[in-house]
């Protein structure tokens, strides 16, 4: 064989081991990588399952009062805003009316002038006082009415002013209410003439009693949600209520007494069964419970559990100083 062709084999060799020996130590690097991920995945593991809630709060069930609730946003509207215009183009003459005052329906709350009497007046004025007291005698000015009973939210134009037909001279409104939107979940839970509370953004340490006026039949769609609006009225609306205002309404659903209740957070679903942790004796059991209505809170429980029975509820402050129960003994688990 030709020392060329002996030598080509040779090297071809040399990196034949060469590779094997790399590859061999890839693998190993490989190897060694793997086992230290699983190992700190092992250890991320572990250390959740310690830091899992293991502290149990013992609650003995025992029978109180439950308030639901249905809480919705909304913004203060008038019922019904009305703006005051003249059939004819003139000058304003005399507002008898400021902004905030109640007005009857029909009452007067301006004088206006036509243009024709405003420019006759003009030139008698200039002939003095007596003359254009004269042509005010035979020439009345037209009184400006309020078509509803309601509180004069904008007066747009003062004294002397002139206008035309189409502009707005006052805007009234009638009774104020919250235009409440309530999600389509609840809305079979609302009532006509069902109480209701009102605070406002604005006032948020003042709360309003209010009721349910009407519901809406056409529903509104934004982001997938759908909602309805529902009108509710202050039953004595406070002076400091404005137009404009953001306000959240609580919507009284229903309210029960002298029953079975125990925290929400206790309950597991298990199989789609409604399941705690029974403590009888130092033993631990599961029990299936039939539940009823829940305010967030805490859990009406229909079937499954009697009074006095102790359960275990989750200490995810791992204190009981935050946990609303009837007892604060830990059991550790």
């Amino acid at each position: 064989m030709p020392r060329t062709s002996v030598v080509i084999m040779s090297f071809i060799k040399n990196t034949k081991a060469k590779l094997k020996t790399v590859h061999k130590k890839q693998l190993l690097a490989i190897g060694v990588a793997s086992t230290l991920i699983l190992l700190l995945v092992y250890l991320n593991i572990s250390q959740r399952e310690n830091t899992t809630v293991k502290n149990f709060i013992e609650v003995t069930v025992s029978k109180q009062s439950i308030n639901v609730e249905s809480v919705s946003t909304g913004v203060i509207q008038p019922q019904n805003r009305l703006e005051v215009k003249s059939s004819i183009s003139g000058r304003m003459e005399k507002i008898l009316v400021k902004e905030g005052d109640f007005v009857h329906k029909n009452q007067i709350i301006a004088w206006m002038s036509s243009e024709d009497r405003a420019a006759l007046l003009d030139a008698a004025y200039a002939k003095g006082k007596d003359e254009r007291k004269k042509w005010e005698e035979i020439y009345p000015a037209t009184p400006i009415m309020s078509p509803i009973s309601g509180t004069v939210i904008l007066k747009s134009f003062e004294e002397g002013q002139v206008f035309v037909w189409s502009d707005a001279l006052f805007t009234v409104s009638d009774r104020l209410t919250v235009k409440a939107q309530v999600d389509e979940t609840d809305i079979s839970k609302i009532e006509k003439g069902q109480v209701a509370m009102i605070t406002l953004d604005a006032y948020q340490d003042k709360v309003i009693k209010a009721y349910v006026d009407k519901i809406a039949y056409d529903a509104t769609t934004i982001n997938n949600v759908t909602t309805y609006i529902v009108d509710v009225v202050p039953m004595n609306a406070p002076k400091f209520i404005r137009s404009g205002m953001t306000a959240s309404v609580r919507f009284h659903l229903v309210t029960k007494h002298n029953v079975l209740v125990i925290p929400s957070f206790s309950i597991k679903l298990i199989d789609g069964k409604n399941i705690v942790t029974v403590v009888n004796n130092g033993k631990k059991r599961n029990q299936e419970i039939k539940i009823g209505v829940t305010d967030g809170k805490k859990q009406e429980v229909i079937k499954g559990l009697s009074e006095g029975d102790v359960i275990l509820v989750p200490d995810y402050h791992q204190s009981g100083e935050n946990d609303q129960v009837n007892t604060n003994t830990l059991v550790t688990l």
